[in-house]
């Protein structure tokens, strides 16, 4: 029993250790954190896609909100200040079928923080990607042609 427990110790000491390092690592990556989740912000723009590609490059995916904490805490305080309140790409898309949108990971939106008269699609123009347009607490995603080029936020949830 003894031997156990101090098995289990170590076990416990070496997943703190790796944690740690772990998070180290992202930190000297260019990575934040809020509780358990890590966002990485381009300082770059690229088209949704190609923003999507990069963070699962980097063993993440675009940012999904699903939160109203996520949303205020994070994004129109936290994530504003860093980015100088620039246009952003989030996971957010109805590529699949006009209309219903999805989160990048398959969840469908049920929670959502769009600004007035959005998403409205302009006739015409695919806009099937959603950005971060402007920093209202409560209205700030658009629907944009996913072509266009914007930066964007990486996500990363430690479990």
């Amino acid at each position: 029993a003894v031997v156990l427990g101090l098995l289990c110790l170590l076990l416990l000491i070496g997943l703190i250790t790796l944690s740690f390092l772990f998070q180290t690592a992202l930190f000297s990556q260019g990575w934040v954190s809020f509780r358990n989740h890590f966002y990485y912000i381009s300082s770059g723009k690229k088209s949704w896609q190609q923003s999507r590609n990069d963070c699962l490059q980097k063993g993440a995916d675009l940012v999904i909100i699903n939160s109203h904490e996520e949303q205020v805490c994070c994004f129109v305080f936290f994530i504003a200040s860093l980015t100088f309140k620039q246009l952003i790409w989030i996971g957010l898309t109805d590529m699949e079928r006009e209309g219903k949108w999805k989160w990048v990971d398959g969840t469908p939106l049920t929670t959502s923080y769009w600004s007035s008269h959005e998403p409205n699609g302009v006739p015409g123009r695919d806009e099937d990607c959603a950005e971060i347009k402007n920093y209202d607490l409560e209205k700030s995603w658009n629907d944009e042609s996913c072509h266009l080029e914007r930066f964007w936020i990486c996500e990363k949830i430690l479990s």
